[in-house]
């Protein structure tokens, strides 16, 4: 029978139960497991689709189009399971679920509560990830025990064993143990009263992952054990990593959590094989480059707006011994204070996606300064129209060329709303979403990068490259290195004869692992290793020799 296993956090937000949960389940996948992962949000909203990224950070985007959660990021990049729309559930999509039931006359005419009713919606969606040939669901639930809007979740983890016996559920719960430098000693009562909001639910956690600066001695161990009634062995130290976040797996397998997970559930597995992950960490540790990438965007101060991105270029960096240093350019400031003050000394610049105006002209001088310096570019999303924008205006003459998001009066609307798009008025879910094909020509970098030439991305937008203007970019230099299968859409632009000037506009971020680079972010962190040595070695050819 399938396992489940639920995490938990407590006494603060943000505390990393999507990271341990993905470590979790990368653990036990290197045993040989077949693992599905879940995230189940407290919010009302349908889905983050329409929540700002300052409050929310990125939105993940699934093959199926689904808009989800940015820990379904991290679930992705450390395992292996396919993830759908069932892997996150919010709120707003439980009651809606629920009430659409009651409208359809499905109760028949019984008052609908939150026990049974929306538990029992909840205990659905559960089980529907662990149908199709499954030994461990890990189900995260979001918020922080002792929120009142987490209340219907825990009452459904809370009934979950009733339904499926006590054997097959498995409570974890993650907790901050933190150190007050003015006592100069850990203190264990925030885990203690998060601990006993849990069991006043009627959840008695099996094991405690405890978050902290410092090591745990033997004594706190035992006192949080003793006040948390659990065994000593259950209490799991998590220390922070300020070298990288892959290190994590590896912390939790020292501690013996794995072990412990498969003895409590009794599952047959071989040990992990963690050899992947060592490889990870000796790249990280012993680089044989050094480069830089400015990031020029809308959110940049606010990093987990682009997530996925900044884990892309990592896993690049892994992927060519090198040391990625990102520099996070508000794209706002480049208007005020110019391309060259803010982006020279970089060996790359990547513009990312967004929505909105503002800070588009910053946008768009980020990708000349790019194109005139020949510094290698990398343009995704809105990055991609920016630097269709650009192109049009200095070398087409294409006064004014602009998106009609943001100048609907243009004069030439190089970027236009697609067909299907131009009658809808709601928000959320309604853009081009999820996995589409593209079809690449041969002899250009994004053919070279992959390999082949025919692919399929993630997307997520509602504008396109306007088909009007195909030809006269075409007449200008202007590559179209990948469109649709059909050749409708255009879905990358290059610019020839400059080292790497690639611009595309699905997210390539949400397909890029540590173990496995994605092809495009590899391409453009090679070209800037390659810009870094060209201007090494120039720098050194310029300097006069020393006297022996």
């Amino acid at each position: 029978m399938t396992k489940h296993i639920f995490v938990t956090g407590g006494v603060v937000s943000s505390i990393g139960k999507g990271l341990t949960s993905a470590s979790i389940g990368m653990l036990l996948e290197a045993r040989g497991l077949r693992v599905r992962m879940q995230k189940l949000d407290p919010y009302i909203n349908v889905d983050p689709g329409t929540m700002s990224p300052y409050q929310h950070g990125e939105v993940y985007v699934l093959d199926d189009g689904s808009e989800t959660d940015l820990d379904l990021g991290h679930y992705e990049r450390f395992t292996n399971g396919p993830l759908t729309r069932d892997s996150n559930y919010t709120t707003g999509q439980i009651y809606l679920a629920v009430i659409e039931k009651e409208r359809k006359g499905q109760f028949l005419g019984k008052t609908v509560q939150v026990i049974p009713h929306i538990t029992d919606e909840i205990k659905s969606v559960i089980r529907k990830v662990g149908e199709h040939d499954v030994d461990v669901v890990i189900t995260e639930i979001g918020g922080t025990v002792g929120d009142i809007e987490s209340l219907p979740f825990l009452e459904a983890i809370r009934q979950y064993p009733l339904d499926v016996g006590k054997e097959n559920c498995l409570y974890i719960h993650l907790t901050l143990v933190p150190y007050l430098k003015a006592a100069g000693e850990l203190k264990t009562k925030p885990t203690q009263h998060s601990v006993g909001h849990l069991r006043q639910i009627g959840i008695q956690p099996d094991i405690l992952i405890c978050r902290c600066e410092q090591p745990i001695s033997r004594e706190d161990r035992e006192k949080i054990a003793l006040f948390c009634n659990l065994s000593p062995q259950a209490v799991i130290e998590e220390r922070d990593k300020d070298f990288s976040i892959y290190e994590v797996p590896l912390s939790l397998v020292n501690n013996g959590l794995d072990e412990l997970i498969v003895k409590r559930l009794g599952l047959a597995s071989s040990p992990p094989d963690l050899e992947p992950y060592n490889d990870i960490l000796h790249r990280l540790r012993n680089p044989q480059h050094e480069i830089s990438i400015a990031v020029v965007g809308k959110y940049a101060e606010h990093k987990d707006a682009y997530k996925s991105i900044y884990e892309s270029l990592d896993h690049a960096g892994i992927h060519h011994h090198a040391q990625v240093r990102i520099g996070r350019i508000q794209s706002a400031d480049i208007e005020n204070e110019g391309p060259e003050r803010l982006l020279s000394g970089f060996d790359g610049i990547l513009v990312p996606g967004g929505f909105g105006e503002r800070g588009i002209e910053g946008k768009v001088q980020a990708v000349q300064y790019a194109r005139e310096k020949e510094i290698p570019f990398f343009g995704i999303c809105l990055g991609m129209q920016c630097a269709v924008i650009e192109f049009g205006r200095s070398l087409m003459g294409l006064e004014g060329a602009h998106s009609t998001e943001f100048d609907k009066n243009t004069p030439h609307p190089v970027i236009c709303l697609l067909n299907e798009q131009r009658e809808i008025t709601q928000m959320g879910g309604t853009m081009r979403l999820g996995a589409q094909p593209a079809k690449l020509a041969a002899g250009t970098h994004a053919q070279s990068a992959y390999g082949q030439t025919d692919i399929v991305e993630r997307h997520r937008h509602r504008y396109e490259f306007n088909n009007v203007y195909r030809q006269q970019f075409e007449t200008h230099g202007m590559t179209f290195a990948g469109t649709s299968p059909d050749g409708q859409l255009v879905e990358i632009v290059e610019v020839p004869h400059h080292p790497w000037f690639v611009a595309v506009q699905f997210h390539p971020e949400f397909k890029s692992k540590p173990t496995k680079a994605h092809p495009l972010f590899a391409g453009f962190i090679q070209a800037a290793i390659e810009r870094r040595a060209r201007r090494q070695k120039k720098t050194m050819a310029a300097e006069p020799s020393q006297p022996v």
